[in-house]
């Protein structure tokens, strides 16, 4: 199962990664964000993967989901994930601290997020997650529309 197959049954947004994003500025509402919700910023993000798209990659060379993820500069996007994804609090509480104290906004805070959400443990998460029923339904019915 692809990661774009594992977050689209996912919810549309989470408090802490919304607390996250007026904290820091950064996200739905701020800089014309064209995502109303970082769940759709994945999925935008992840539609357009393999070719330039609006964020102008390479598209030569095919990369997993831990590439995507340690490439990724937007750490409430990073944050929802985990948030999503039922991450302990405690690691959420590291995690949001860590993104308020970076020094920068993009990849000062996204690196600092990944030192306490590392790719590894977010895809052990994705591996565990047990999707209802109704959740599988809803992906396999927003593809139809």
């Amino acid at each position: 199962m692809g990661l774009l197959a594992h977050i689209r049954p996912l919810p549309y947004s989470c408090t802490r990664c919304t607390e996250l994003e007026k904290a820091i500025g950064v996200g739905v509402g701020f800089s014309g964000a064209w995502y109303r919700s970082q769940k759709e910023h994945w999925i935008g993000w992840l539609s357009e993967y393999d070719r330039p798209g609006a964020y102008r990659r390479e598209t030569k060379v095919l990369r997993g989901a831990s590439y995507a993820y340690n490439r990724i500069q937007c750490a409430p996007m990073l944050f929802w994930l985990s948030e999503a994804l039922s991450a302990p609090e405690a690691q959420l509480d590291k995690a949001f601290d860590a993104v308020l104290k970076a020094p920068s906004k993009g990849a000062s805070q996204c690196a600092a997020l990944r030192r306490i959400l590392p790719w590894h443990v977010v895809e052990s998460r994705l591996k565990r997650k047990k999707y209802t029923l109704s959740e599988k339904l809803q992906v396999k019915v927003s593809t139809l529309f």
